[in-house]
């Protein structure tokens, strides 16, 4: 449904390490406002138990859960809102921000707060099987605006690293993928043995 909607293309782009090891497969997602509003309220009201997501950025890397689902999700002037109420909120730029008309913002903000590249991810650990799965966005300066993990069967809710792998817990990258993708359920994402198989 979504993706023929939005002519997304079904197979990935490899990333390869100095080594030539595959590190990632990334699919390139759409850069329309609407579009990423469709995903990220995805994301956010379908799947927020088990979303964990901030900024990476090189020295820091702020990885928050969902506190609940959201009270809302708006959009307003180019920035999308994510509300927990009690549990906060945030914003997330994913359109044209023009400011009001006492107070338009300049040219040169609105390309550098607007999105120029977004992507789902699934992340390989040295013995080539996958180890991770998510979503990632970058602003027009190329700057991270935000990483979205989804569940991983090599880890706990708890966030420990798991004795025995639960790949139920690749449920919400089946979902994504198929919904976003047109892919159908893959073998590889239950091949891997997690960080300790050489992440």
């Amino acid at each position: 449904m979504a993706r023929a909607e939005w002519n997304i293309e079904g197979e990935p782009e490899t990333i390869r390490g100095d080594d030539g090891r595959k590190t990632r497969e990334v699919w390139p997602l759409p850069l329309d406002e609407a579009f990423l509003e469709s995903f990220l309220r995805d994301l956010f009201e379908k799947h927020w138990q088990g979303l964990v997501f901030g900024p990476l950025i090189q020295g820091a890397a702020y990885e928050f859960k969902c506190p609940s689902k959201p009270r809302s999700v708006t959009l307003f002037d180019g920035y999308l809102t994510v509300h927990y109420g009690g549990g906060g909120h945030f914003h997330l730029c994913i359109g044209e921000n023009k400011g009001s008309e006492a107070n338009p913002t300049p040219a040169e903000l609105r390309a550098h707060r607007k999105p120029s590249k977004a992507q789902l991810f699934r992340g390989f650990g040295r013995d080539g099987k996958p180890v991770t799965w998510g979503f990632e966005m970058w602003n027009g300066q190329d700057e991270p605006m935000i990483s979205i993990f989804f569940p991983n069967p090599f880890l706990t809710d708890d966030d420990r690293i798991a004795e025995t792998p639960d790949f139920t817990r690749l449920a919400v990258w089946r979902d994504v993928s198929k919904t976003w993708l047109g892919r159908a359920p893959e073998a590889i994402d239950e091949e891997g043995r997690g960080f300790g198989g050489g992440h």
